[in-house]
């Protein structure tokens, strides 16, 4: 084994070899600017972009021209949600989302509400889930769009998406859904799932970081969305801005491994973290699952260990990265916003961990782990009563793994 290990795969993914050397020559043979379209350097750094864009369009059920690069899913959700709101603001100025969405969706609709749109931020039960039949409550003549990511970043429940998808489309509200956990880790098509608008990004799937893409559908019905960049009017006038060739064709060619390899690293991910929760609650008492037990990610695993601190814990094991709340929001000292929505208690809010294990993660990693942080724990535990350690292998199981204390 290589130290540190790392089991923060949800956070971002290292890039795979083999995209490495697709993107390699993108750096210098053929650096050309696609939008260049009058030598061979633009035509073929414009195949190299459109081989990507298929790619990615073929990945999802989607046509290549409702594929439009951006630099990450943050931006996709920005343009996505402001879009829709700027071109259908005259039809209708309500928006649905839910509680446990990522910032990059939350704070957007929290702008907009200053600016005077009125957004609708349902509620999730114990274990993350959305209710369909909220949404088909809350929608109402003035909503135009309906936003909810396809799995949580934080504790890997997968949502309905295909039966809100299905209620949207029989409203007549368009439908957009943040899929930068999902895509490339569980089949997403945007035709069975009536998804309108779908984020998703490279370095969630072992590709580049920097780039990432939006579909917008064309049809039945076709989205209009505004613009939020100006410039040279690249990606049909949707994006403004050279495009990073060397990271779309990174983007591509990780997302076609992914497919590629999708039904066997799914179930690989999911025996491996079997095997880790099973262990840790082998090894100590008064731990709980947080999220769906069934309907997750297959390489999620969010924890909690009664009596101690997510934080003092990550130190303890520096030589494991894991992580208390998501990467993409700044360090704060507040407890995650997904864990409060699913009613967790404050110390159970106080002492979770999300394991994210991926396509270099081994069984010897996830033994090494479990059996450190079982040790971490129980030090941890000690110290804080000021007794010795409690005996490893018994445990106290919930009623109900997950539930609200």
């Amino acid at each position: 084994m290589k130290f540190p290990i790392y089991m923060d795969y949800h956070a971002t993914t290292p890039v795979d070899s083999r995209v490495v050397e697709a993107m390699l020559p993108y750096f210098s043979d053929v650096f050309g600017n696609p939008a260049s379209r009058h030598h061979q350097f633009g035509w073929k750094a414009e195949e190299a972009v459109e081989n990507a864009r298929g790619a990615l369009a073929r990945a999802i059920g989607a046509e290549s021209r409702e594929v439009f690069f951006t630099s990450g899913a943050t931006e996709s959700n920005n343009l996505a949600i402001k879009g829709v709101a700027e071109s259908y603001g005259k039809k209708g100025d309500h928006l649905v989302t839910c509680a446990t969405e990522h910032h990059a969706v939350l704070d957007v609709c929290r702008r907009l509400e200053k600016q005077g749109f009125r957004v609708t931020e349902l509620h999730v039960d114990q274990y993350g889930l959305v209710d369909p039949e909220d949404i088909r409550k809350a929608i109402t003549e003035k909503t135009i769009l309906v936003s909810l990511m396809t799995a949580n970043n934080e504790v890997g429940t997968i949502h309905p998406i295909e039966t809100v998808g299905r209620i949207c489309r029989e409203r007549g509200v368009l439908f957009h859904s943040d899929a930068a956990q999902a895509v490339g880790k569980i089949p997403v098509d945007v035709q069975a799932m009536s998804i309108d608008l779908l984020s998703f990004s490279s370095h969630k799937i072992y590709g580049p970081k920097g780039v990432g893409a939006l579909y917008v559908r064309r049809k039945s019905p076709r989205v209009r969305l505004t613009a939020q960049m100006d410039g040279g009017g690249h990606e049909n006038g949707l994006r403004s801005g050279t495009l990073n060739v060397p990271g779309i064709v990174g983007f591509g060619k990780a997302l076609e491994l992914c497919v590629e390899v999708m039904t066997e690293e799914t179930a690989r991910l999911a025996h491996l973290r079997d095997r880790l929760k099973q262990s840790l609650m082998e090894k100590l008492e008064d731990v709980f699952l947080n999220g769906h037990p069934e309907r997750r990610l297959p390489h999620n695993l969010h924890m909690s260990f009664s009596g101690i601190e997510a934080e003092a814990l990550m130190m303890d094991m520096k030589e494991v990265a894991v992580s208390s709340g998501a990467a993409c929001t700044t360090a704060s000292p507040e407890p995650s916003h997904v864990l409060r929505a699913l009613g967790l208690s404050e110390e159970r809010l106080h002492s979770s961990i999300r394991f994210g294990l991926g396509r270099f993660t081994s069984s010897e990693e996830v033994e090494y782990v479990a059996g450190r942080v079982a040790e971490c724990v129980e030090r941890l535990r000690a110290l804080s009563a000021g007794s010795t350690p409690r005996k490893a292998g018994r445990r106290a199981v919930p009623a109900q793994v997950g539930e609200r204390e």
